[in-house]
């Protein structure tokens, strides 16, 4: 791939296509992005057991089910980055209720037309959605509860910058719960450089050991891979790009693709805002007392 705009292009025009395209279309390929002779669903799990779930909203683009082990609590606000047609956020609502807000991000507009109207579809007035850039997150400072994400983060070109944005709006002792495709060893330079596979969640993906450790330089704690299980992308979608010598090779090198659900918390005290309209403390009281020792006056 070539530059952070390029990517960006290349994703809004892949996305608006897959925006259209039914489930069983989607789940064929990687992410929706390709379209082989034969289906697989290789990478995305069943949310057909959590409450919340509607299967207008399921375009079947996941990689996990980061809502299940999100630890949303009643009135809490929860931010879906990359949220599609709605599916996360829906989720969320169910376990949020009607006292929590849940804001769905998204950086393809005929994504946000979908979601929006499958929203209005349930009636559900505490659920919005954004047009924006997950690297620029439109949410104010300190005003999330939990953040959850499936299968986005590897489109983005910084995932740092993602990680800080994270924990920018992220109130202290907030956290987050993300699913993601990651690496371990290299892909081969044609899947690299393949616009479909970028598209389809796995050109893009980080080296494990980069992608936690992109967390922790974040400043986030108790980092937990919650879930991981691997990804094995079918031969005939591998033989698109490689020839058989290089897909003999690719697997020797036992090269791994992996799908993990991971865990943070923000630094700080945690305190209830969802009893009053106000918080109990200013955020300035929050900040000192995630940085300060008492009476150091260090904030």
């Amino acid at each position: 791939m070539k530059s952070s705009d390029n990517i960006k292009s290349l994703v809004r025009e892949k996305y608006s296509e897959i925006a259209m395209q039914d489930k069983a279309t989607n789940a064929a390929s990687c992410c929706g992005a390709t379209a082989p002779s034969a289906c697989y669903n290789i990478m995305s799990d069943s949310y057909a057991e959590l409450e919340g779930y509607n299967p207008d909203a399921d375009l079947g683009l996941g990689c996990g089910l980061p809502t299940e082990f999100a630890k949303i609590e009643e009135g809490d606000t929860v931010l879906d980055l990359g949220s599609g047609a709605g599916n996360d956020c829906f989720v969320a609502r169910a376990e949020a209720g009607e006292s929590g807000k849940i804001i769905g991000v998204d950086f393809t507009p005929k994504m946000i037309q979908l979601a929006r109207q499958n929203a209005e579809k349930r009636g559900l007035n505490n659920v919005e959605f954004r047009q924006g850039d997950i690297e620029e997150l439109p949410v104010s400072d300190h005003s999330v509860d939990v953040v959850v994400s499936n299968c986005v983060l590897n489109l983005v070109p910084d995932k740092p910058k993602v990680f800080r944005e994270i924990m920018r709006v992220l109130r202290p002792g907030g956290h987050f719960s993300i699913s993601d495709v990651v690496l371990r060893g290299e892909l081969p330079e044609k899947l690299v450089t393949a616009a479909e596979m970028y598209a389809g969640c796995v050109a893009g993906a980080m080296q494990m050991d980069e992608y936690l450790d992109a967390i922790t330089q974040a400043g986030f704690t108790h980092l937990t891979v919650q879930k991981q299980k691997p990804i094995l992308v079918p031969d005939d979608i591998l033989l698109e790009y490689l020839t058989p010598d290089e897909l003999r090779a690719f697997v020797a090198s036992k090269t791994g693709i992996f799908s993990i659900t991971v865990y943070a918390e923000k630094p700080g005290e945690k305190v209830e805002w969802k009893d009053s309209a106000k918080p109990k403390k200013s955020l300035a009281t929050l900040t000192e007392k995630a940085c300060c020792e008492p009476g150091s006056g260090c904030c």
